[in-house]
């Protein structure tokens, strides 16, 4: 509520979060994520949460954000209910187009779900409201043996079947470049905000090479006419 306010104030477009994730009760203090719909005890959770938990609070706390002229970035991110562009446009159904997508790629491969197609679902729907620049590499053998679920620590990066790394460091610049080809091409026109959290590099270095990564494939100048039809 208070970033809300804060936000009108600055004149901040977008705050950005998480959707929660609720837990399997009435009065449940931890989280509850149903990643499969047998046996059937998870998808009567999972009614269960959207319906008497995540649209209701979603419901309130979008329309108190649209009263003051703010959009709600939810990033879609395993562990929480909203976490691909099938429930991002769910909840966006239920409680309003004040909700989009604060949209990771990073996030996207970790979850086998390729982020330029994300891209084309949410932003046909004008449901790209914020943008993060951050990569991910997935080992080919760890794989294997943790799937991509895997609950090892973040630490533990010989052993993790899939780790963040910086831009242009866990898919080529060819894959970036068609990731800000997508986003103009939907019309997605604001932040590419860079997001570090490469274990195999400092802040300063891993920042440093995202930016000069980054430069080779942002598209800055404005439209032009087609001057070749």
């Amino acid at each position: 509520m208070n970033s809300v306010k804060l936000a009108q104030k600055l004149g901040v477009p977008v705050v950005n979060t998480f959707s929660g994730c609720p837990g399997d009760h009435e009065g449940a203090k931890y989280p509850n994520w149903p990643v499969a719909p047998w046996p059937n005890d998870y998808q009567e959770i999972l009614d269960w949460q959207w319906e008497n938990k995540v649209i209701p609070y979603w419901t309130k706390w979008g329309a108190f954000a649209a009263e003051h002229d703010v959009k709600v970035g939810l990033e879609l991110h395993g562990g929480f209910s909203v976490h691909t562009p099938g429930t991002l446009l769910r909840l966006r159904e239920a409680a309003g187009e004040v909700i989009g997508a604060n949209l990771d790629p990073s996030h996207m491969w970790w979850q086998g779900i390729d982020p330029v197609q994300a891209i084309h679902i949410l932003g046909r729907q004008g449901a790209i409201h914020h943008f993060h620049a951050k990569d991910t590499v997935i080992d080919p053998v760890n794989v294997n043996m943790h799937g991509l679920t895997d609950m090892q620590s973040y630490t533990k990066m010989l052993d993790r079947a899939w780790q963040f790394r910086s831009v242009g460091f866990g898919h080529d610049l060819k894959t970036w470049a068609d990731i800000m080809s997508a986003l103009r091409l939907v019309g997605y026109d604001y932040v590419v905000s860079i997001e570090h959290e490469d274990g195999l590099m400092s802040v300063e270095e891993g920042f440093s090479k995202a930016v000069s990564n980054l430069q080779q494939v942002l598209i800055e100048e404005p439209l032009a006419e087609m001057w070749w039809v």
